[in-house]
């Protein structure tokens, strides 16, 4: 299953719930893949990936694809293994950023979609994480994927932001990708003692959006997994935090199994 956790609005979790459910993922014995796509390169730092071979990150896996080779690198060289057992990774770069235009104008936009189909057969799970923006990438990224997820924080900006992710997502879906589906939107740093988040996430409800119904709450253990440089299912498995992203997991597998 190739999953892309999308939202054009910054700071809502995408990299620390990519990282986070990759690893619980592989945590299962799952092959698991996570792949960084925003120059940011958060998920790529989350992980502690350092040190990789010379092109050997996502921007040399697109790079060659508007560059002349006799033998062109199959996808499986860019992925690298982590910190985590069952865990590689396609390392994030901030290159992406220069070389976008160029494969924007030379039409590259369905290479990651083939990258990703002759690995999955080598991966059980991908996860690609992505910039708040509607890019090349993430356009990419939402033609390449079976399932989007939407964290959001629950406010209203975020809920009128889902309007225009929704339609967005519907015309990838009918110009570019039919397996397409939004399979939840994720509440994220939600306050259970505040009204607002409730009545957000119930008038999404309302309005037939898929929320998932696990809710992930704020705790500065999130920063701390950060600061650490590890996935909370390594740094504090038995955490109140840790235990939301596994049931959230848990409601993903359970729903790759019934489809």
């Amino acid at each position: 299953m190739i999953r892309v956790l999308f939202n054009k609005k910054g700071g809502v979790g995408k990299s620390s719930l990519a990282v986070n459910l990759a690893a619980i993922s592989a945590s299962r014995g799952y092959r698991t893949l996570l792949i960084d796509l925003d120059t940011q390169c958060n998920s790529t730092a989350y992980l502690n990936v350092t040190d990789l071979p010379k092109d050997s990150s996502i921007v040399d896996l697109f790079e060659q694809t508007i560059t002349f080779h006799l033998h062109r690198r199959p996808a499986s060289d860019f992925c690298h293994p982590t910190q985590v057992t069952n865990l590689d990774i396609i390392a994030g770069s901030e290159r992406l950023t220069e070389l976008e235009s160029e494969l924007d104008s030379r039409h590259k936009i369905y290479k990651l979609r083939e990258a990703l189909d002759s690995l999955k057969s080598t991966y059980q799970h991908i996860f690609i994480d992505t910039a708040p923006a509607l890019n090349f990438y993430s356009m990419s990224a939402l033609i390449a994927a079976q399932r989007c997820l939407i964290p959001i924080d629950c406010d209203d900006f975020a809920r009128q932001g889902l309007y225009s992710l929704q339609q967005k997502i519907a015309e990838i879906k009918e110009d570019h990708n039919e397996n397409l589906e939004i399979e939840g939107i994720i509440a994220n740093q939600y306050m259970t003692n505040a009204n607002l988040p409730k009545q957000i996430v119930n008038e999404l409800l309302a309005e037939g959006f898929p929320v998932l119904s696990e809710y992930i709450g704020q705790s500065v253990k999130m920063r701390e997994s950060h600061q650490a440089k590890k996935p909370l299912i390594l740094l504090a498995p038995k955490h109140k935090l840790t235990q939301s992203l596994i049931a959230i997991f848990e409601l993903l597998d359970k729903n790759h199994t019934q489809s």
